[in-house]
């Protein structure tokens, strides 16, 4: 009957599985349940089981706006907590103008749980300004994400009447991004993904193109050694026209200033804040974000040396030409520069590196520069006893963990622990895919074991349905 259909229609949530973009948010147990329903009540209506909604009950309307006021969000977004609960806040009043007529629907009472489960773990009120559903495109030049967001408008007002079919296609306005990583010995993790340890002394570009340019120089760890750690980095913000001159950022061990080359800490753009620096621990933690550009850079001093997190829309990360080839973020270390074999890592002999720990050791400088440890920084470390010292911070025995120990039997220095750590932090705030996150070194069992866990997961929700 054409009833069915319409039915169909009320409880199906196309789209409501992107509430789990990790780029929103990091959900508790109680959340990630809730999307997993909307989700599985996807496939049940896909399949003629769900529930028969009567035509009025308008959920899955509720949860497409509420996906597009947030899908362009993320943690390291400045404003992000106001936006999100204000989005919150409109998806829980279109619940409830929803109500009467969805009373029946199981979507809908999932949603309204998971609204309030969110709401606790946001802090939000549940009285406050909420965001407007049809939210008119501001221009604003110095924000990126609203520049490419009017972008798009302006071609869909054009092509909308090719389209129609696509009004509520929301994906093609929200920009891609690409994340880079650099800690410990150093090990570097490039744009696509892929885990290296390189040598790579001296001054080497992780980024260059035509907006952004990153160098670290990298010093040896210990005398005689191949491990090298990063001690300097620069980074170049360049010109952007109404928007922000070029700002230059240096930092080096035990230099970490909360400010430019020129003494400011941000570039002026009028109301919108283009550019801006954010010092989170003085000394120890500072966060650099260009809103023109859309990208978010992450400094860390944890000992003697230097980690770094880069986060920038991938359109930005691919304008450069020939003579900017060079890029380790883009291309990975060169061939002859790599300590690790095609993703294994291999360790240290054991006992690992005495001799160069205990040179290490009788340094008059070093026990006074190694402050991040709350320990003695330094020490001669077993395979064992590097794995059982990570694993206090690292629970899961992904690269980051292997790089840990990697970097323990070579240097003895515990401050790595603390730059494996933060390392792995500062990825899941910035990395755009969640499933991405973890990395397995080669001939490791755990990716089997992840797969086989979230498996079980999915086949006992399928049952419970």
């Amino acid at each position: 009957p054409a009833w069915t259909g319409m039915g169909r229609a009320g409880c199906c949530c196309r789209g409501a599985e992107r509430l789990a973009s990790p780029s929103l948010f990091s959900t508790s147990e109680p959340a990630r349940l809730f999307l997993l329903l909307l989700r599985s009540q996807c496939s049940l209506s896909s399949s003629g089981q769900c529930q028969v909604a009567t035509p009025p009950c308008r959920i899955q309307k509720c949860t497409t706006d509420f996906v597009s006021l947030t899908s362009h969000l993320t943690p390291a977004v400045d404003g992000f907590h106001t936006e999100f609960c204000k989005a919150l806040r409109a998806y829980s009043a279109c619940t409830q103008r929803t109500a009467k007529s969805c009373r029946g629907n199981l979507v809908f009472h999932s949603a309204v749980l998971g609204i309030s489960d969110l709401m606790i773990q946001r802090n939000c009120s549940r009285d406050g300004p909420t965001s407007s559903t049809h939210p008119e495109v501001q221009h604003e030049p110095c924000n990126y994400h609203s520049r490419t967001q009017h972008a798009h408008a302006h071609v869909h007002a054009h092509t909308h009447g090719h389209a129609h079919g696509h009004a509520h296609d929301h994906g093609h306005s929200r920009p891609g991004y690409l994340f880079c990583g650099l800690f410990g010995d150093p090990h570097l993790r490039t744009f696509k993904d892929s885990f290296q340890t390189c040598k790579v002394e001296g001054a080497w570009p992780l980024i260059d193109n035509d907006y952004l340019s990153v160098q670290v120089t990298n010093v040896p760890v210990v005398p005689g050694s191949s491990a090298t750690a990063t001690n300097k980095i620069t980074i170049i913000f360049k010109p952007y026209e109404g928007c922000t001159d070029q700002k230059v950022y240096q930092a080096g061990t035990d230099n970490l200033p909360a400010a430019f080359d020129d003494g400011t800490a941000e570039g002026a753009a009028g109301k919108v804040r283009a550019l801006w620096i954010s010092e989170r621990s003085p000394g120890r933690h500072v966060e650099l974000h260009a809103g023109y550009i859309g990208a978010t850079v992450i400094v860390r001093q944890l000992g003697r040396y230097l980690t770094l997190a880069v986060r920038i829309p991938e359109e930005l990360a691919q304008a450069y030409d020939a003579t900017q080839d060079l890029q380790l973020c883009l291309n990975g270390c060169p061939s002859g520069e790599r300590i690790d074999q095609a993703g294994h890592l291999p360790l240290p002999a054991s006992p690992p590196a005495l001799g160069l720990q205990l040179q290490q050791l009788r340094r008059p400088s070093f026990s006074s520069q190694t402050q991040a440890s709350p320990r003695g920084a330094v020490r001669v470390f077993g395979v064992e006893g590097a794995k059982e010292r990570c694993r206090e911070q690292l629970e899961v025995q992904d690269i980051y963990f292997h790089s840990c120990v990697f970097d323990l039997l070579t240097t003895g220095d515990a401050n790595f622990t603390v730059a494996a750590y933060s390392a792995l932090k500062d990825m899941e705030s910035l990395h755009p895919h969640r499933d991405k996150w973890r990395i397995y070194p080669r001939g490791s069992s755990s990716p089997t074991l992840v797969f086989a866990s979230q498996w079980i997961k999915q086949l006992v929700l399928l049952l419970l349905c």
